[in-house]
């Protein structure tokens, strides 16, 4: 009997489905060997080891495994906007490897000021205090740290199932039971609320969310932040422009920091380079990474409004690699390159396209519940054409059959094919994944 496994923000490696892929697709004998040193070697957890394949490249929109098979790799842990390998990228990299490697702490270099630079000439006036660190879920610590050095006050509302890293005040301020089950006590403070849901939600009107905000702030008082994904990333929930301006007519009424998470969807994800432009609103405090590194170097950014800039006697972010001048370089080159090869209107372009193949597949398979995305970010919801259930074993045959075929993404909540891509994909490559969408489709109603 499979044991009972909580699905919300990715696939799962303990189930059925996993097992009988690892048995149908031979792997040769070196492939067996390293997966089980892997499997023997690291802790086991959710949604990681152990693993599936062992992967020897990346390069552009895809991966490849030790045997020599490709996957269009449409997950890519939100590293790949401008794709893998980037060879401005590397480049950079390489250079400053070559100059200087480290800033030692209470030194500066010219590259953690330069990108410090570019990245506030980015964004409105007002957000022009950053601080650096090696990864989203540090930045994600200093926000809520200074959070309460602004207001004063420590308590901090957030949506049930969301994800904001995987810390302990990270996922004391995120939502999702898979990173919480087992933990004990979390961070105090902390109240949730019921997210805005396009489909298969807790409310029909997305403004009963904001609603329900405020009711929360009025009646618990000492609330500081509130702290959201702009867009959800995991099962692609995005709330409209009415829903983002109540949010921040809220937050400025009752003095609250509204701090947004972008780290998996900035940099050109949604079509602009920060995801907040789509909803004519502004942050107080910015969160960005993953692909801040190109998908080489941990590097993450926390971007503040400049009357922040009042904690100089308190360290908010006292980290080893703080002004890392590689981290800087690769980020300056990312977004250089954004800016530089008109990825921004690419994505608008693949984004209509992509609307358009996914509402077919959509008219031509009815367990499909739902399409939603922007940009290159998209999420296919399965739901039983009979009870509306979510289809979280269907959601499972999909994608092993796409995997099978060279197509790896994510399974969110279940039931959700998130479909997120390099930004640099080919049409080609686009179209090849749609027909191996098409084809696992097909395979489900025939068996």
């Amino acid at each position: 009997m499979e044991q009972e496994i909580l699905r919300t923000e990715g696939d799962v490696n303990l189930s059925e489905e996993r097992v009988k892929w690892q048995e149908n697709n031979i792997l040769n004998s070196e492939t067996q060997r390293l997966l089980e040193e892997d499997s023997r070697l690291f802790l086991h957890q959710s949604m990681s080891t152990p693993c599936l394949d062992v992967l020897q490249s990346c390069n552009g929109a895809s991966i490849e495994n030790i045997e020599g098979k490709e996957y269009l790799d449409f997950h890519g842990n939100n590293v790949h906007q401008i794709g893998f390998a980037n060879s401005l990228v590397v480049d950079q990299i390489r250079k400053q490897l070559e100059e200087l490697s480290f800033c030692t702490r209470r030194f500066t270099n010219k590259k953690a000021i330069a990108f410090a630079g570019k990245l506030t000439s980015l964004l409105p006036n007002e957000l022009s205090r950053v601080l650096f660190a090696p990864g989203g879920t540090s930045v994600i610590s200093i926000a809520l740290k200074l959070a309460r050095v602004v207001t004063g006050k420590h308590k901090v509302v957030s949506y049930w199932d969301s994800f904001h890293g995987a810390s302990l005040d990270a996922i004391s301020a995120g939502g999702e039971a898979v990173f919480r089950q087992h933990m004990g006590p979390m961070m105090p403070g902390t109240i949730r609320i019921p997210p805005p849901m396009q489909t298969g939600g807790f409310f029909e009107d997305e403004m009963k969310s904001a609603d329900y905000l405020e009711y929360v702030i009025e009646k618990e008082g000492e609330i500081g932040a509130f702290i959201a994904e702009t867009v959800r990333n995991t099962d692609v929930q995005i709330p409209s422009k009415k829903y983002w301006k109540r949010i921040r007519e809220i937050c400025t009424q009752h003095n609250v920091l509204l701090i947004l998470d972008e780290i998996p969807i900035a940099l050109g994800r949604t079509g602009k380079m920060f995801a907040f432009e789509n909803f004519d609103i502004e942050p107080d405090i910015l969160c960005l990474g993953k692909g801040l590194g190109g998908g080489i170097i941990p590097f993450a950014a926390m971007v503040c409004r400049e009357q922040f800039n009042m904690a100089q006697d308190i360290s908010l972010g006292h980290f080893t690699h703080e002004k890392s001048p590689v981290g800087c370089a690769a980020a300056h080159a990312v977004i250089d390159f954004i800016e530089n090869e008109g990825i921004l209107a690419k994505v608008k372009d693949d984004a209509e396209w992509m609307e358009k193949e996914l509402m077919a597949l959509k008219q031509a398979n009815p367990i499909i519940g739902h399409i939603r995305g922007m940009g290159l970010l998209w999420g296919v919801e399965l739901r039983s054409p009979t009870t509306g259930r979510p289809a979280t074993l269907e959601a499972e045959k999909i994608m092993y059959h796409c995997l099978q075929h060279g197509l790896s993404f994510k399974v969110s909540q279940g039931n959700v094919l998130q479909l997120s891509p390099a930004l640099t994909i080919k049409r080609t490559e686009l179209e090849k994944a749609i027909e191996i969408l098409k084809s696992a489709f097909r395979s489900l109603i025939n068996n």
